[in-house]
């Protein structure tokens, strides 16, 4: 791979604060939307295999920690499937709709942190009560992109800081490769060995792309197994369940201010990141308004807030050109949106093939995006600060019913504003 692709051009991070101060609230399009037209003229089948992969990706695994959290927490299987539907429509929806308006790939799904943290507070608060605080959250959300206070705070971080939590976060899909292959090499071996065949011999990744084949072959390999168990009955299509909120101050002062911290400088923050090291140019204050948005119509329903996604968007841009690479988020959201329909049945699907078959899959489709985050981090300036943020995200450090990647970016930003100052000055000169 050229340098130029792990390291994309980008400006410091003084500069960038200037830069966010000039721009209007509304970050507009820097071109023309893209019709349908031109949206058939740019798919390819390297974009449709990103955007299945990320489809099977959010809906497998992400799944599988909402069910898990609602259920413990005691919802119905309608509360469930109301969420399930949601979170699905929801992303699928406003994915579609930015990724056509600014012709970038800009991928929403919903915050898993957001929905881990959940789980002791449905241990003790009620249903109504938590959709309560998903409605407040979702205003807070809003209230702090329409005031342009997302994007000035982001601004203000240095680059490498970002993608060091980036690292963190997207680290354990690396390791879960490794971890697959020792639990299930039936599986995973096949898998990892038809994506090492298809990136050496070019002509062969230029036919069929890396990823698609490891998901071809993985299928196979679970299929051959016999590993693919399809549990009978249950509904097929989702049914919206509304509940009603109820406003309490412990369920607000418990879950609102983590769950927007958690949505805005922790899965946004990833999303950016990443999309900027794949040279696009997103507009961080307006997903922080769709985010808030979107995150209302999923507590409508009874759902965890929406927002950009780190590890989705990676996949979608991990391969093809940059140009073309909004397809593969459009053809994530129309399936994401036709899958919320049928979420139960989809649910089972995925739930149906043995865990490792996903952690392969979705630790081979992250490699690029980790080795991406790793360079971008530790290349040149910020270095101890960025340490800092990874060594501090890794270590689950969990604060206030806080996610851990935003203490390691507060750390991390501290120390390096304490012991890299000549960074920082060279960063501020460099703006001048």
């Amino acid at each position: 791979m050229p340098r130029s692709r792990l390291i994309p051009p980008a400006m410091p991070h003084a500069e960038a604060a200037v830069a966010a101060e000039s721009q209007p609230l509304l970050e507009r399009p820097e071109g023309r939307p893209a019709g349908v037209r031109q949206f058939l003229r740019d798919l390819g089948t390297p974009y449709v295999s990103n955007g299945v992969i990320g489809l099977i990706f959010s809906s497998s695994g992400p799944i599988a920690v909402t069910l898990a959290v609602g259920a413990a927490g005691g919802l119905t299987q309608g509360q469930l499937a109301s969420w399930v539907f949601a979170i699905l429509f929801s992303g699928g929806a406003a994915t579609v709709f930015m990724s056509l308006l600014y012709r970038q790939p800009l991928g929403f799904a919903w915050s898993i942190p957001g929905t881990v943290l959940l789980g002791p507070s449905l241990q003790h608060l009620s249903f109504p009560e938590v959709v309560g605080a998903f409605f407040t959250s979702a205003v807070l959300i809003l209230a702090l992109g329409a005031t342009g206070m997302a994007r000035r705070i982001m601004a203000a971080v240095p680059m490498p800081l970002v993608m060091a939590m980036v690292a963190a976060v997207f680290l354990k899909f690396g390791t879960d490769i490794v971890a697959s292959t020792q639990a299930n090499p039936v599986v995973a071996v096949p898998m990892v060995a038809a994506f090492l065949v298809l990136t050496a011999v070019p002509a062969l990744g230029r036919l069929v792309p890396p990823v698609l084949g490891t998901l071809v072959v993985g299928c196979l390999a679970v299929a051959a197994s016999g590993q693919f168990a399809l549990r009978d009955g249950g509904p097929i299509l989702a049914t919206p369940v509304f509940t009603l909120p109820e406003f309490t101050w412990a369920a607000q002062l418990e879950l609102v201010v983590p769950l927007a911290l958690t949505v805005l400088f922790v899965q946004n923050g990833q999303g950016v990141a990443v999309l900027r090291a794949a040279g696009h140019n997103p507009p961080v204050n307006v997903f922080a308004i769709v985010s808030g948005a979107f995150s209302l119509l999923n507590a409508c329903c009874g759902a965890v807030s929406a927002c950009v996604t780190g590890p989705t968007n990676a996949l979608m841009t991990s391969s093809g050109s940059r140009q073309r690479q909004y397809t593969a988020a459009v053809v994530f959201g129309i399936l994401a949106m036709v899958c919320a329909l049928l979420a139960p049945t989809l649910t089972r699907l995925m739930l149906a093939t043995p865990k490792e078959f996903i952690l392969a899959l979705g630790g081979i489709a992250m490699l690029r995006a980790l080795q991406q985050a790793f360079v971008t981090a530790f290349a040149t300036a910020f270095t101890l600060g960025s340490l800092v943020t990874f060594v501090v995200t890794i270590s689950g450090l969990s604060l206030f019913n806080i996610h851990p990647a935003f203490w390691g970016l507060v750390t991390g930003y501290m120390v390096s504003r304490l012991l890299e100052r000549a960074d920082h000055a060279k960063s501020q000169r460099q703006d001048r």
